[in-house]
């Protein structure tokens, strides 16, 4: 069992952090996930109808996470939140991309609420998950691209593990080591905000429309939270 950390240094900088941890187990990957496809076709309706249409910078939902990003030294214009760059893929492509079952229901709800997603296959996860600064030392693989090792800077705020980093720019992308495939069986899918006054029943809400979307493909599904009050829970 890993524990999800979020370290004193990274709560004290963003005290409004809420991280819902939805963990699910046993899921199915490989079998058709109808409420996902519904959803994900439904989403894509209501921007080619006009009805609906992904938020942007000027939101500030996404704007939280622009000023944080630029707070540890990323230049959020270059190396955008993923689910402002998301967003901005959706609104140009007028689709969503599709992966697989597990991530393209993250992605679906991620854009749908303006909130960063993301997730990670707990049996490649090494010991704890620390959400951290950077040292510097620290190693990284973006996802898709298993030859290439990055070093996060100094001050950056990653997801780590005992291995290496997970997460760069705190949700920019995610590593290729611990990638959600359809062969994923164990996995905890993450929903943040940086403004949990404003938007924590945001969060939750959007957890159980998550939950609600893996429950039919899985054997169990819990949700946690992590915020400076709660910082370690146990998936």
């Amino acid at each position: 069992m890993a524990s999800f950390h979020l370290s004193p240094a990274v709560a004290d900088a963003f005290p409004g952090t809420l991280i819902a941890l939805v963990t699910a187990t046993g899921l199915r990957g490989h079998q058709p996930w109808p409420e996902t496809d519904t959803a994900v076709a439904e989403l894509e309706r209501q921007l080619a109808d006009g009805a609906w249409q992904p938020a942007d910078e000027s939101d500030p939902r996404i704007a939280a996470w622009h000023t944080a990003y630029r707070s540890f030294g990323t230049n959020p214009r270059r190396v955008r939140p993923s689910v402002d760059a998301l967003g901005r893929r959706l609104a140009k492509k007028g689709a969503l991309p599709r992966i697989n079952p597990a991530v393209d229901s993250y992605n679906a709800v991620s854009v749908r609420h303006a909130l960063p997603a993301g997730a990670f296959d707990l049996d490649q996860v090494t010991g704890d998950v620390h959400i951290r600064h950077a040292d510097g030392t620290e190693s990284f693989t973006p996802l898709g691209e298993p030859g290439t090792v990055e070093h996060p800077k100094p001050g950056e705020i990653v997801y780590a593990d005992a291995t290496g980093v997970l997460t760069r720019h705190w949700n920019h992308r995610d590593a290729h080591r611990t990638r959600v495939t359809e062969d994923s069986v164990r996995v905890a899918f993450i929903l943040e905000t940086l403004h949990a006054t404003r938007d924590g029943h945001l969060v939750k809400a959007t957890a159980e429309e998550l939950r609600a979307l893996l429950a039919p493909h899985a054997e169990a599904t819990t949700v946690q939270y992590l915020a400076p009050a709660q910082p370690q829970v146990a998936v």
